[in-house]
């Protein structure tokens, strides 16, 4: 499968998102991944890869994402995931090792809601509880987790803004606190994921680009979507109205509908105004060339 390529505003996001078979999603600007899919090259260069649950379309590739980076002569990685999923994969890199004989060197660390995780002096990555209930083989629940990638910065205080620079200086000599923090959510992924209050974080609902699910666009569709904790169609005519992004990249699609049906469905669905922004992630499949960059607004 030819991975995407998306680009919006200086931030790249290119994966392969398919319901079911695999989905990874990388943003190489910032050296961040979310899921691992069936781990294909894009992801051998990214140092820290979040993982937003266990099911095989999104984990397959662990072993092999820190078997290549050896191969490579790259160091470990960091491989963020869900608490409950730490030991069982750390096992499955020592089973992996009588299967293979080595024992590749890897990072796998807990990632948790609401515990920011510094990836580079000014960007965090914010870890927060989806609706996607895991269920292992001993019926234990796991908390599947989405992931916003924030930028941080530190912005001058409007009663400080007509000091000079000898002035700013000496306050900081004194202790005096004369910025506050800044938080601008660039890119958001869900996973997969349902409806939930998520939806209610001003990362999620704000950042530049949200990654989205919508696995189900036809109407005879609905209960799967309600069995599997998926995204369906109709809970996007309520959502999207309601959601600040620049950009929603739509994820998990599944092969029973064409892509070219579900962007016909989608149009209708949420209107032709709503739509310029909205796309399915997997339209942006490179072709031949180098692809456009998606124009950003003036």
């Amino acid at each position: 499968m030819t991975p995407a390529e998306f680009h919006y505003d200086g931030i790249t996001v290119r994966g392969v998102t398919l319901a079911g078979e695999e989905t990874y999603v990388v943003v190489p600007e910032m050296n961040v991944g979310f899921d691992v899919g069936r781990c294909q090259r894009d992801l051998l260069s990214i140092d820290h890869v979040f993982l937003s649950h266990g099911h095989m379309d999104h984990a397959a590739g662990v072993a092999y994402y820190f078997s290549q980076r050896e191969f490579v002569d790259n160091d470990p990685g960091h491989l963020y995931v869900p608490e409950l999923l730490v030991e069982p994969l750390r096992t499955l890199m020592r089973v992996w090792a009588d299967i293979d004989g080595h024992v590749p060197a890897s990072n796998i660390q807990a990632a948790a809601p609401g515990q920011d995780i510094e990836v580079r002096r000014n960007l965090i990555v914010r870890p927060f509880a989806v609706n996607h209930p895991c269920r292992r083989h001993d019926r234990t629940v796991v908390q599947a987790l989405g992931y916003a990638a924030i930028e941080v910065r530190q912005k001058l205080k409007q009663e400080f803004l007509d000091r000079t620079g000898p002035q700013i200086v000496e306050l900081k000599k004194q202790g005096v606190q004369i910025t506050n923090r800044v938080e601008m959510p660039l890119v958001t992924y869900c996973g997969d994921t349902t409806a939930g209050g998520f939806l209610d974080h001003e990362f999620v609902r704000d950042a530049k680009i949200l990654l989205l699910e919508c696995t189900f666009v036809d109407p005879d569709h609905r209960e799967r979507a309600r069995v599997g904790n998926h995204m369906h169609l109709d809970q996007l005519r309520e959502i999207i109205p309601k959601l600040r992004n620049e950009r929603i990249l739509l994820t998990h699609l599944t092969r029973r509908t064409m892509l070219s049906d579900a962007k016909a469905l989608l149009r209708e669905a949420i209107g032709e105004k709503q739509a310029e922004r909205v796309s399915f992630l997997m339209e942006h499949r490179r072709r031949r060339g180098r692809p456009r960059p998606v124009p950003t607004p003036e």
